[in-house]
């Protein structure tokens, strides 16, 4: 019998791990992206392993899922509009996955929206995330991601 989870406000079933193992890398980084999105932080929180690390680059490192929600939504909540999209998504193996992300976000009684490019590799094991770490220089993570998939082989 197969446990079931409860549909969060973005549409995605908050536990459900099929997609995590079943090989398309690129869906789940998607569900992530779009539960962040909708600030739906119940599904969010549920694709990370209960003692996951998140390396946030400039922004800290964040140790298990409660420390990572708290970060989603403080970071999100200095937004009166955020989005992400992931604009590319690479499967290297080993259940490892490298995702470059746009981010748009407008601060509140701002004139301009703030836009920022960066690179989350992320390490997928029994269907939740154990850790991921959060690139600003896009190149730098590439380099990364090649090295964690040699050393992970």
């Amino acid at each position: 019998m197969r446990e079931v989870g409860h549909l969060g406000p973005c549409g995605i079933l908050a536990g459900d791990v099929r997609e995590v193992r079943d090989g398309r890398p690129g869906r789940r980084v998607k569900q992530v992206v779009a539960a962040v999105n909708a600030r739906d932080f119940d599904t969010a929180e549920s694709f990370y392993a209960p003692d996951a690390v998140l390396d946030a680059a400039d922004a800290g490192v964040h140790v298990g899922r409660l420390s990572i929600r708290r970060f989603y939504e403080s970071w999100w909540s200095t937004y009166e509009d955020h989005r992400q999209e992931a604009e590319q998504i690479v499967d290297v193996g080993n259940g490892l996955v490298m995702a470059v992300i746009h981010m748009h976000g407008r601060l509140p009684g701002a004139p301009a929206e703030l836009e920022q490019r960066y690179a989350a590799i992320a390490t997928w094991t029994n269907g939740r995330i154990e850790k991921q770490r959060n690139y600003l220089d896009i190149d730098e993570a590439r380099t990364a991601a090649e090295r964690l998939a040699k050393e992970r082989r």
